[in-house]
């Protein structure tokens, strides 16, 4: 069992398990803690719907009901990480067959093939929550040091940190996976066979028992007495 693929699939995992919290997470941008002291009201805003709250405790959200009225940097970022996070599955059930601890997924030169390809679907997924991580965010500080930009303003959410340290844990399990191929290669599997239970007892007879084997002799009948005169 190879230590670098049970830490890259750790890494895998848990990287693509971020990707859906943020993709699901509604915390993409929120209103600016200067406006929510004004007006007691907090505004978040995600890839699939608006939420807003106030400090009596009341919360309401309101989906996208349609995909047109939709800003286009939204869709974007919705396709990315929907990409993302399709990959990151994929990868995660490639890497499972590619591990050296499972039965499944054929021979060593076979596995080691499927783990470089688990490791660069995990990349392609990390890059994808990456780009459309920072494609949100890029947009949410261009409006927000625009001094022309009247509307609302936000700041990041907490989905964005989210996704980009879900990006970063798919692309270095990817790059353990992709490394993990001269680990395959080196070290093939151990196969342990039983050949029954051997006693002491039969080893010693077969040694000492039969006719040619070495005889022991007495070594104090080398000796005479006139050998000590």
């Amino acid at each position: 069992m190879s230590r670098a693929q049970i830490s890259a699939l750790v890494f895998g995992v848990g990287g693509f398990g971020a990707l859906v919290a943020a993709t699901a997470s509604n915390e993409w941008k929120v209103t600016t803690r200067a406006s929510s002291v004004i007006t007691a009201t907090w505004v978040y805003q995600g890839l699939w719907m608006n939420c807003a709250g106030n400090a009596l405790g009341s919360f309401h959200c309101r989906p996208h009901f349609t995909i047109f009225k939709v800003e286009g940097y939204i869709q974007a970022c919705r396709g990315l990480m929907i990409a993302a996070v399709s990959l990151g599955f994929f990868g995660s059930i490639f890497a499972l067959f590619g591990m050296k601890c499972t039965k499944v997924g054929g021979s060593d030169k076979a596995k080691a093939k499927i783990a470089c390809l688990a490791g660069i679907v995990f990349i392609l997924s990390g890059l994808c929550s990456m780009t459309g991580c920072s494609l949100y965010a890029n947009k949410i500080t261009t409006e927000f040091f625009d001094p022309h930009y009247v509307e609302q303003k936000y700041e990041l959410g907490a989905a964005l940190f989210i996704g980009w340290a879900g990006a970063s844990l798919c692309i270095i399990g990817g790059i353990i996976f992709c490394f993990s191929i001269s680990d395959n290669s080196k070290t093939p599997r151990m196969v342990y066979t039983y050949n029954g239970a051997t006693s002491v007892m039969s080893s010693r007879t077969k040694y000492h028992g039969g006719e040619g084997d070495f005889k022991t002799t007495n070594p104090s009948k080398q000796f005479d007495k006139n050998a000590y005169v």
